[in-house]
């Protein structure tokens, strides 16, 4: 039973100065920089003939030009019990038609409906017990200025992970070109 997503890969040169935020903060199990990308649809472990109708379904993803993605800062998941530090993503109108089309190609293809809100991101680190809100907070004023980032991205990539694990490695099942 496959474990998959749909995302946004991050292009080398991106994700190498994404590296200059690790370390630093307790209890991190940071993500490998060729690892980061922005979801768009978690879709988890799905059974073999469900994943094959979603290649099947994300092949009808419509024409579309090329679009910027934009990296503006550093967030956390979890508020007082953090659980992910993230490299927020603007979510710009582009983007989120994007991640509402691949809701409903995945939806059309037997994946149950996302009941989270799309906040778009990019997984820097996992976050153990051993990061409290207080670490967190330290880290974050004394991690280096973030300067917004952007990148093009072109295509969708079909990703797997190893099954009921998270943080990769990822590998690219399949991809999709916008035009």
């Amino acid at each position: 039973m496959p474990r998959l997503f749909t995302g946004l890969a991050m292009p080398p040169a991106i994700a190498e100065t994404l590296r200059t935020y690790r370390g630093g903060l307790p209890g991190a199990r940071w993500i490998e920089p060729a690892d980061y990308h922005v979801t768009l649809r978690f879709l988890g472990d799905v059974e073999v003939p469900v994943a094959e109708d979603v290649l099947e379904a994300l092949a009808e993803m419509r024409a579309r030009p090329a679009l910027t993605v934009t990296l503006e800062g550093l967030g956390i998941f979890g508020g007082d019990k953090p659980r992910a530090l993230y490299a927020a993503v603007a979510p710009g109108a582009d983007l989120i038609d994007l991640q509402a089309e691949q809701e409903r190609l995945v939806r059309r293809a037997g994946v149950e409906p996302e009941r989270r809100k799309f906040t778009p991101h990019v997984t820097l680190a996992r976050l153990k017990r051993e990061a409290s809100p207080e670490a967190v907070a330290m880290y974050l004023s004394q991690a280096p200025v973030f300067t917004p980032l952007a990148f093009t991205a072109d295509r969708v990539t079909l990703f797997s992970a190893r099954e009921s694990t998270g943080g990769g490695p990822y590998l690219a099942e399949a991809e999709y070109r916008f035009a």
